[in-house]
């Protein structure tokens, strides 16, 4: 016997009722945006996998005095460690090996390895003292990702999807792209970009390299568009029949929605992805790499392309980040696939007068530790997860470019200013979006979740 059956008994009628009505209750999210927004929609570019914050953006000269010391244990303060290197017998500082130097007129320190990111210091927003609460990757991603540690609740494009739609009838409000870089790499699940317990219509839609972007949109061979058509006329006709026959199911509407988005974007993808009428001067600006399908370069021209086309929520992750061993070797590969097509969007975007309302998003999950894990040596290092401060930068969309936020200790290990806790940027950027973040909820099981849960604060400094 199936729910429905169970339903139907006489002796449950009431109570059936009530039940289904709850369960077939597709919730609004009132009338949105809050108040005037400074950005219309988010390109993300989750670098998965924790870059090193010490090694790009937060400049200690300092360190090189107190190479191979053992970290202060007054600086350590006894907090936890992950289990591949809380039994090191020393912690020794290590770093960077890389030059830093002051870029542009707002002076942002950078590294040599972002030689182009460097070319965008006055557009950009640096935050030094980002905080999480998640040591490992996968709880960590899913906190950034849903304002939870554990997994089921909805990614941060399935709550913008949710509070703010579509802007095109025509493709998913929410699209996720993954491409992989030369570094040690994490799994990545693709519940990350689930839309938790909301309806499916606002889960992130996954696009991959190739002639097929979205898995099984294409039609059979052989099989026509007009027939395609008449299929998804037919069965919403027996949809509604059955509506009107007073058993509505919430499931089936939300199936014949996705069939129905699924037909449109038989015909907007292929547009979408086609860059070969993109100009040259688009390739040279995004590096060679960008004519490479599935390539981070290709996949930030897509989020641009997707930008123009009123996509809500783009998210691209960049695997291969997670330097333990190597770090000098990995990184530099990271930041010769990353640095370019990341500076190139933001450029591409203001260019084309898209940046003034694009909130643009780069960073990872955490950062990694002043001690190297293993051996020290004098051309190599690695380093370990470190929560407790990192770095994460932003533009456009109202942010104030050109600042830099919040500052860590001499040894960049704990903050000294300023901190910003994984719901304090999710509240900001919603904020953006003319969202004030308390009062986007969705009632699921009796509670009213929110995206920052029960804490978060705009950050007003952030914003221009």
């Amino acid at each position: 016997m199936n729910r429905r059956d169970l339903f139907r008994l006489p002796s449950m009628t009431l109570g059936a009722a009530a039940l289904s009505r709850l369960m077939a209750e597709d919730q609004s999210p009132g009338a949105l945006p809050h108040f005037p927004p400074t950005a219309k929609r988010v390109i993300y570019m989750f670098q998965h996998g924790a870059p090193s914050q010490l090694d790009l953006f937060d400049y200690k000269p300092g360190l090189a005095a107190r190479r191979g010391e053992d970290l202060p244990d007054s600086i350590r303060q006894g907090q936890r460690l992950t289990g591949m290197t809380a039994f090191q017998a020393r912690f020794p500082v290590a770093p960077s090996l890389f030059q830093f130097a002051r870029q542009g007129q707002s002076g942002h320190w950078m590294s040599e390895l972002l030689p182009y990111t460097a070319k965008i210091a006055d557009d950009i927003c640096v935050i030094r003292s980002m905080r999480t609460e998640a040591i490992n990757h996968d709880p960590a991603v899913t906190f950034f990702q849903t304002g939870f540690q554990l997994a089921g609740r909805p990614s941060i494009g399935s709550w913008v999807s949710y509070g703010l739609g579509s802007e095109n009838k025509d493709l998913p409000a929410f699209i996720v792209m993954v491409s992989q870089g030369v570094g040690n790499t994490q799994a990545l699940a693709d519940r990350q970009w689930s839309s938790g317990f909301m309806p499916t219509r606002h889960q992130g839609v996954k696009f991959r390299s190739g002639a097929d972007p979205v898995l099984y949109l294409s039609n059979p061979e052989g099989y026509e568009d007009a027939a395609r058509r008449r299929f998804l006329d037919d069965l919403g006709q027996l949809n509604r029949m059955r509506s009107e026959a007073g058993d509505p199911d919430p499931d089936i509407g939300a199936r014949i929605g996705q069939y129905e988005m699924a037909y449109r974007m038989q015909h907007s993808v292929p547009e979408l992805t086609d860059l070969s009428h993109e100009p040259e001067s688009t390739f040279e600006l995004y590096g060679p790499d960008s004519r490479i399908p599935g390539t981070y370069a290709a996949n930030c021209i897509l989020a641009r392309r997707m930008a123009e086309r009123g996509v809500r929520f783009v998210q691209l992750f960049h695997r291969g980040w997670d330097a333990h061993n190597n770090l000098p070797r990995e990184i530099r590969g990271q930041c010769l696939q990353t640095d370019q097509p990341s500076a190139a969007l933001v450029i591409d975007l203001k260019r084309r007068g898209l940046l003034k309302d694009t909130l643009v998003v780069w960073g990872g999950e955490f950062g990694r530790t002043v001690y190297s894990q293993g051996v020290l040596t004098d051309t190599n290092y690695g380093r370990d997860h470190h929560p407790r401060c990192f770095s994460l930068w932003m533009a456009g969309g109202g942010i104030k470019p050109g600042l830099v936020f919040g500052e860590t200790d001499d040894f960049g290990y704990n903050i000294v200013r300023d901190p910003v806790e994984v719901h304090d940027l999710h509240a900001t950027m919603l904020h953006c979006l003319g969202i004030e973040h308390t009062r986007l909820t969705y009632k699921y099981q009796g509670r009213h979740y929110r995206l920052t849960d029960v804490r978060g604060n705009l950050v007003p400094a952030l914003l221009a």
